[in-house]
């Protein structure tokens, strides 16, 4: 009690106190870590397996078995589940939620090493990835020309990815949908056999040339030389001229019994921005960096880089994180110029100077709210953001209580100094319970487990340390504010709208709880009644743990059938992009064939290499609002559905951690054709489930989306 009277009676350490939270929430605000969607520690690592020209079967038994039964052995391990194609096998490693996720990679990754040996030694590649939130891109771009080669378009998607990592905040900048250019040797059968030359042969004097190994170095004096071998090759020439062989005082050069040119390796992506042929480069952001700040360091070297591109080339910046934030916080801002007015609307029975109080403690409770979440760790996301929304309509509550109660003390007489600390303490026990009642109702959520928890964890965090700001400034700065802006000569029935309100309440609301006390029983089943109706309401507005996404944008993927090849599943794609370009709501599609989309949502992880596969990102116009974007998607569907031959997905993004899909169904046995009977009822049996829309069936593995 003794605090309020300390900040009432030493203004001056009052006033420094309130300056200082001004300037420290006002510079926590701007420098503090800032992203679009919370930050995911969890321990789980795909390990990707290429061996092409496998089939299935041999990939699961020379590779996907000796992984799992080495992996299995590992301590604190969840689940391990594996998708196995034709030359490609990732396993999905998961342990424990809680684990140390450095330590188990290392460990993972120090295990599969070790297995190397065992496996087959021409396998393409083995790598353990980790799976981490900062991996999303913060931007993605296109480089789009219907007429530039694909050399020229390499070419500036280099050099635009060499700018854009000289941006220390960024990080991972790379480029899609070109081919790499290789030098490809056509070997001459017929005059390798005129000169009997093995083609081992040919082929290790060309992997000799290459090599690049140190060869020490000599000293020479008082000076050290270092010795360089002939190393790689710096150009077609020198290949041309490797000597293949050299006896009996001839010497055969590679130019003489192979054609030796540049040429570009097998298209595997192909990626286009609303129908035009395009390169995508993108970029993510490092962790615990402010993305307004990396914006301002990225946008100067975008349009300096886009001002020196030929006229045939055009750049386009289709997706960048950072405004996406912005407008996220507009909408903070937007809630608050609300909550301010409504506040002096609400208090005018209390008169202007009360609402001015009320209007500076909202500010003050927001910025040590924000103060203490950046103390703890917590970033400026999107759940973050929601939890300030959602404690705006709380943290008004104490200011309100404490600023109503010394205006009724002044209203009868009494001195202003007693008025603001007696009767400030009159109401603490009330304003501290009513503060730690709504703390308690957050709790749960903080310490809601695994990643659905460390997802939501802002959004609670938020709130309590909003609402306990509020209450400090309630029970400090109010009653200072109070002693220095209220006015002591009150009509003791307070001014023409209190007199009003009070009127207003005894003739209706007053009568109302005299008729409820004098019938308790009656009182207490209607309260009842309504509570058990407004149950009825969870099967009209349904119920999910993670609402979808409110972006304008969301993604289209196409099934093609198995073994289909890249150019059917690109005809396919095109029927789908002539289809987008009719939605005027589209601001934005980009067409992924063969792969999926660069990650630009934190619970969404791309497609590795498919031939049967295309994605499509869809970005809407910013006013397009989730009712649009919803009739649109539906629209979509409806008209996907009737193609023939292919399964077309329209997905929005979903909120929370990554998951596979609503219900994932797994059926376990060994032998396969058990599995693909008992796997196809199941698909049949789920297709007639009432909201279901896409039923994926691999075998033992069933998947339904709503």
């Amino acid at each position: 009690m003794r605090m309020i009277s300390f900040f009432v009676k030493n203004y001056q350490f009052t006033l420094v106190v309130v300056l200082m939270i001004i300037v420290v929430s006002i510079t926590t605000l701007f420098t503090m870590p800032r992203a679009e969607d919370p930050e995911l520690n969890s321990p789980r690592y795909p390990i990707v397996a290429i061996y092409p020209g496998t089939s299935p079967k041999d990939m699961e038994e020379l590779v996907v078995k000796p992984i799992e039964k080495k992996v299995s052995e590992l301590e604190d391990l969840k689940k391990i589940t594996t998708t196995i194609d034709d030359g490609v096998a990732v396993l999905d490693v998961e342990y424990k939620y809680g684990s140390d996720v450095e330590a188990k990679y290392q460990e993972l990754v120090r295990e599969v090493n070790a297995l190397r040996p065992d496996l087959p030694e021409d396998i393409y590649s083995l790598e353990v990835k980790k799976v981490t939130p900062t991996d999303v891109n913060v931007l993605q771009m296109a480089l789009v020309s219907e007429n530039a080669s694909d050399e020229r378009l390499k070419y500036y998607a280099e050099e635009l990815k060499e700018d854009l990592e000289k941006v220390k905040s960024l990080k991972k900048v790379d480029y899609w949908g070109v081919p790499e250019q290789i030098v490809r040797i056509d070997l001459k059968l017929d005059k390798i056999a005129q000169k009997k030359i093995p083609v081992n042969a040919i082929i290790g004097s060309v992997q000799s040339e290459s090599a690049n190994i140190p060869g020490g170095n000599i000293r020479a004096g008082n000076k050290t030389f270092n010795v360089k071998t002939s190393g790689k090759y710096g150009s077609l020439e020198e290949i041309k001229n490797t000597v293949v062989f050299n006896g009996n005082g001839t010497v055969v050069y590679l130019k003489d019994v192979a054609d030796v040119a540049f040429n570009s390796e097998e298209q595997k992506h192909i990626t286009r921005l609303n129908g035009h042929r395009a390169v995508l480069v993108t970029a993510a952001q490092k962790p615990g960096q402010n993305i307004a700040h990396t914006q301002k360091e990225y946008l100067p070297v975008i349009d300096a880089f886009a001002k020196q591109l030929p006229a045939n080339i055009e750049l386009i910046k289709n997706f960048d994180q950072a405004d996406n934030v912005s407008r996220r916080l507009g909408g903070l801002g937007k809630d608050f110029l609300i909550a301010i007015g409504l506040v002096m609307i609400t208090l005018i029975p209390l008169g202007w100077r009360a609402s001015l109080i009320v209007m500076v403690a909202i500010p003050l409770s927001l910025g040590i709210g924000i103060v203490i979440m950046n103390a703890l760790g917590y970033s400026l996301n999107q759940l973050s953001i929601v939890g300030l929304v959602v404690a705006l309509g709380l943290l008004v509550d104490d200011s309100i209580v404490v600023v109503e109660n010394i205006e009724r003390w002044l209203r009868e007489g009494k001195n202003k100094n007693i008025a603001v600390i007696d009767g400030t303490k009159q109401i603490v026990l009330a304003v501290i319970g009513c503060t730690a009642t709504l703390i308690v109702a957050f709790v749960p959520l903080v310490f809601m487990p695994e990643a659905a928890g460390e997802f939501i964890r802002g959004l609670p965090m938020a709130v309590i340390t909003s609402v306990f700001a509020s209450m400090l400034v309630s029970l400090t700065v109010v009653p200072f504010l109070a002693s220095k802006v209220l006015k002591t000569n009150h009509n003791p029935e307070g001014n023409i709208f209190l007199r009003g309100l009070k009127k207003l309440i005894s003739g209706s609301y007053s009568k109302l709880l005299d008729h409820s006390l004098k019938r308790p029983v009656l009182s207490l089943v209607v309260a009842f009644a309504i509570f058990g109706a407004s149950l009825l309401l969870f099967n009209v507005i349904g119920f999910r743990l993670f609402p979808t996404s409110e972006k304008p944008q969301f993604l289209i993927n196409v099934n093609m059938p198995l073994q289909t090849n890249l150019e059917a599943s690109d005809r396919m794609a095109r029927y789908v992009e002539a289809e987008l370009k009719n939605e005027k709501q589209v601001e934005y599609f980009t067409t992924n064939v063969g792969k999926g989309n660069p990650r630009i949502y934190y619970n969404v992880i791309p497609a590795n290499d498919k031939p049967d596969l295309a994605q499509f990102l869809v970005q809407l116009h910013n006013d397009v609002g989730p009712v649009e974007k919803r009739k649109l998607i539906d629209r979509l569907r409806d008209r996907f559905m009737t193609v023939a031959g292919v399964k077309i997905e329209v997905k929005d993004f979903e909120q929370g951690p990554p998951i596979e899909a609503p219900v994932a169904i797994r059926i376990t046995g060994d032998n396969l054709d058990t599995l693909r009977n008992l796997a196809a009822k199941a698909e049949q049996l789920l297709k007639t489930v009432q909201g279901a829309i896409y039923v994926k069936n691999e075998v033992g593995s069933i998947e339904v989306g709503y």
